[in-house]
């Protein structure tokens, strides 16, 4: 990455000499301070109301419906049942018809099943979480476990539900309460620890970053805008995903990275930091590969002892436990969702009956006849038009993004950021791709039933530092400014859209279905 008066070695948190600037400087941390406080402020409100809202009328009408015909039959037997025997009755028909539940979509259940099972039961199996009411999930595969008979596991990759699921082993038993028993309670919680914390984080590392390099205060202030308000990131706090966590995995090492290479900083713990969390990413978002071959390369050539003696021991402790995990919970090296051989019936995982308790009719794997959006497209041409500017894309819904293609060439040529614009260009390349060109017809669903293409949510950070020195150029004048405001503006609507559930269709596809522009 190369060097210019405006990327000097020094570390990014020491103030500059300029008393007016760093008044400046305390204005703009300000007006950022507010924009993440209102940006948390809205993620924990919607976790605070994270609900099946759809469910809640047909279940107290069902409740209110059971409670009804027994204390009718006890007044027809003569007696007045008191308040208790009502009270009793209720909460036996809320537990009959529970409708309602804090998991929004069948893929964060998968992995809330993982977690649930690992502390409840001691394995990854999910044969017993299932079968409980409102467990349900269709991300699963079906294998023999080690006790030699078939089982039923989360079709995700273990690393995260296991890491998660030392805050639930924690919660479990120091309070003896259950994700069974609690869910909303103890599902809020956890969503706050996982989800808002760490996205506080990476909005204080960016602040770092685009303190550093931007050029005005209406850029800067622009930038921490889009990343507070107009991604999808915010958007998908409410549920157990992991992009928000691939996306702040990937400032953090990008954060250290930056200061080993335009910092000058030797000191191991910056590189043991890119080496944990750049493999981290890439065992979240598998193509994120690219970004930790790349870190890789780049720091061994500019710091090869402290690479070696920082940075890949650091990597190799979280490669074994991606793989280590996975062996432990599926007998394999390979994740469960590279178990889906064509030609070998043995080794496709997703094709399977089960039942959800003894005694029930066998069910196909939904995997063996998707529907809808999830049969995929077998066109790769359309394809890649909605998930670039159609009804999923990934300019048309967050067309903030747009700034970014012209930013990497102005980070790179006018910022003299060259090495960091070509890291961002590339791997953004090699990746959207992989995305669009090298899945299977299957897997072109566009992320399924979700409101944006997830599949690049964590590449915000990086794009968010591209849009940097575009947000500059237009802070020159009103009309340049103006552009900005559209294209934000319309960020915003497409990531408050889905304001109960992020597992729902973007507005754009609702209205492309509408007009029959398009056919799922």
């Amino acid at each position: 990455m190369s060097q210019t008066p405006s990327a000097t070695k020094r570390p990014l948190d020491v103030p500059s000499a300029d008393p007016a600037e760093d008044s400046r400087a305390a204005l703009r941390r300000g007006v950022y301070g507010l924009l993440i406080a209102l940006s948390i402020g809205v993620m924990v409100g919607r976790i605070f109301a994270v609900n099946s809202v759809d469910k809640l009328g047909q279940e107290n009408e069902l409740v209110s419906r059971d409670v009804a015909r027994q204390v009718a039959d006890v007044t027809k037997a003569g007696r007045i049942p008191d308040a208790a025997e009502v009270e009793q009755w209720q909460k036996e028909a809320r537990a009959k018809h529970a409708l309602q539940r804090p998991f929004l979509s069948a893929n964060d259940r998968s992995r809330w099943d993982t977690i649930r099972s690992l502390v409840e039961h001691g394995t990854y199996a999910i044969d017993d979480i299932i079968a409980e009411p409102n467990w349900d999930t269709i991300d699963m595969v079906q294998h023999v476990g080690s006790d030699g008979k078939l089982h039923l596991y989360s079709s995700k990759p273990p690393l995260l539900a296991t890491l998660l699921a030392g805050e639930y082993w924690l919660i479990y038993h120091v309070t003896g309460a259950s994700l069974g028993q609690h869910p909303f309670e103890i599902g809020r919680f956890i969503l706050i620890t996982i989800n808002v914390i760490p996205l506080w984080i990476l909005f204080l590392l960016l602040i770092r970053l685009i303190e550093r390099w931007g050029r005005s205060d209406w850029g800067r202030i622009y930038v921490m805008a889009a990343a507070t308000l107009g991604t999808f990131l915010t958007t998908f706090a409410v549920v157990l995903n992991n992009h928000i966590t691939a996306a702040v995995t990937t400032i953090i090492a990008l954060y250290a990275a930056i200061q080993i290479w335009y910092g000058g900083q030797r000191e191991l713990r910056y590189f043991a930091i890119a080496g944990v969390f750049a493999a981290l990413t890439a065992t979240d978002e598998l193509p994120a590969l690219s970004l930790f071959a790349l870190l890789s390369a780049g720091l061994l050539w500019k710091a090869p002892r402290q690479t070696l003696l920082g940075y890949v021991p650091a990597a190799l402790v979280v490669v074994a436990a991606f793989f280590g995990t996975n062996y432990v919970a599926h007998d394999s090296l390979r994740p469960p969702y590279m178990h889906r051989s064509a030609t070998n019936p043995a080794d496709n995982w997703y094709d399977f009956q089960y039942t959800r308790k003894s005694g029930d009719r066998p069910i196909d794997s939904y995997w063996k006849n998707p529907v809808g959006i999830d049969k995929g497209e077998p066109s790769m041409t359309v394809y890649a038009f909605h998930a670039l500017i159609g009804h999923h894309g990934i300019f048309s819904l967050t067309p903030v993004w747009l700034l970014a293609l012209p930013g990497i060439w102005l980070l790179g040529r006018r910022y003299g950021l060259r090495d960091l614009a070509l890291l961002i260009g590339a791997v953004s390349v090699v990746c959207v791709t992989f995305y669009i060109c090298f899945v299977k017809p299957l897997d072109r669903n566009y992320g399924g039933m979700t409101s944006g293409f997830r599949w690049v949510f964590w590449f915000v950070p990086l794009w968010l530092l591209a849009v940097l020195p575009a947000a500059d150029w237009l802070a020159a004048t009103r009309w340049r400014r103006a552009i900005g405001y559209i294209l934000l503006t319309l960020s915003v609507i497409s990531a408050s859209y889905p304001i109960w559930n992020p597992w729902t269709y973007p507005w754009l596809t609702n209205f492309f279905l509408y007009m029959g522009w398009a056919k799922f």
